[in-house]
C-alpha cells in the first residue's frame, strides 16, 4: 500500500452518503427530527469543507497566533455546544463549562503535545490542532451529558452529593465503553487512518493508546471541575 492514501472520487464520497440518508428517511417516516438529522449532515459537510480550506491556510502559515487564536475559538465554540441539552441558565453556565473544558481539555493537551510527543515546536499546527479537536470534543461531550443529567437530578430535588455522583456517572459512560471497546469493537479513527495510510499497526497502537489517555484524562477532568464549580441549588441542598 501506499504510503499516503489516495484521494477519493466526488462520487464516491457520495455513495457514502447512503445510510445517513436511510436514518433521515425513518426519522421523517416516524415523524422525529427528520429535519433536524438533515440539517446537521448538511451543515457538517459545509463546516468541513470550509475547515478545509482554513487548515490549509493556518497549517502553511504556522504561527503561534494564529494557532493560539484558532484554539480560543474551538474552546468557546465547543463550551457553548455543550450547553445545548440545557432549556434554561445557559448564560450563568457557560463560564462553568468554559473553565471546566478550558482546564480538561488543554491541560492535557499540552501534557500531550509537550512531554509525550515532545514536538519541537510547541506551536506546531498539524500537531496541536487536530489533538486539540479531540480533546475539546471528547470534554464538550461529558460536560454536556454531566450538565444534563446534574441539572435533572436537582431539579428531582436529590441531593447534591447524589447528584454529583449520577452525574459523573453517567457522563462516563460512553468513555469508559470506549475503553473497554477499542481493539476488541471499535478501531477508533486516529489508528484507522494511519493503518490506512500504510503505518505499521504496532506503531498506530502506541499513537492510539495516548489519544485514548488523553480523550479519557480530558473528559474526566472537565466533568470533576463543572461539577466542582457548581454549587448546590436551593432545590438540592447539600448534605
Amino acid at each position: 500500500m501506499d504510503s499516503s492514501l489516495d484521494v477519493i472520487p466526488l462520487l464516491n464520497i457520495g455513495i457514502s452518503f447512503v445510510p445517513a440518508l436511510v436514518v433521515v428517511g425513518v426519522l421523517y417516516r416516524w415523524t422525529l427530527e427528520g429535519r433536524t438529522a438533515a440539517y446537521a449532515v448538511s451543515r457538517m459537510v459545509l463546516q468541513l469543507l470550509a475547515v478545509g480550506y482554513v487548515l490549509t491556510f493556518i497549517f502553511g502559515a504556522n504561527e503561534a497566533r494564529g494557532v493560539l487564536a484558532t484554539l480560543a475559538a474551538m474552546l468557546l465554540i465547543a463550551s457553548w455546544i455543550a450547553l445545548r441539552p440545557v432549556a434554561h441558565d445557559r448564560i450563568s453556565l457557560y463560564p462553568k463549562v468554559l473553565v471546566s473544558i478550558g482546564l480538561g481539555g488543554v491541560t492535557t493537551l499540552a501534557l500531550v503535545t509537550q512531554a509525550v510527543l515532545a514536538i519541537d515546536v510547541w506551536h506546531e499546527a498539524r500537531v496541536v490542532i487536530p489533538l486539540a479537536g479531540m480533546s475539546f470534543a471528547a470534554s464538550m461531550n461529558t460536560v454536556s451529558l454531566v450538565v444534563e443529567r446534574y441539572c435533572a437530578e436537582t431539579h428531582r430535588q436529590v441531593w447534591h452529593a447524589d447528584a454529583r455522583q449520577i452525574a459523573l456517572r453517567t457522563a462516563l459512560i460512553p468513555q469508559i465503553n470506549s475503553l473497554f471497546a477499542v481493539g476488541l469493537v471499535a478501531f477508533p479513527g486516529m489508528m484507522t487512518g494511519q493503518i490506512l495510510s500504510g503505518v505499521p499497526p504496532l506503531i498506530a497502537v502506541r499513537y492510539q493508546i495516548m489519544v485514548m489517555a488523553m480523550l479519557f484524562g480530558a473528559a474526566g477532568i472537565s466533568a470533576a471541575c463543572f461539577l466542582f464549580l457548581e454549587r448546590p441549588r436551593s432545590l438540592a441542598p447539600s448534605r
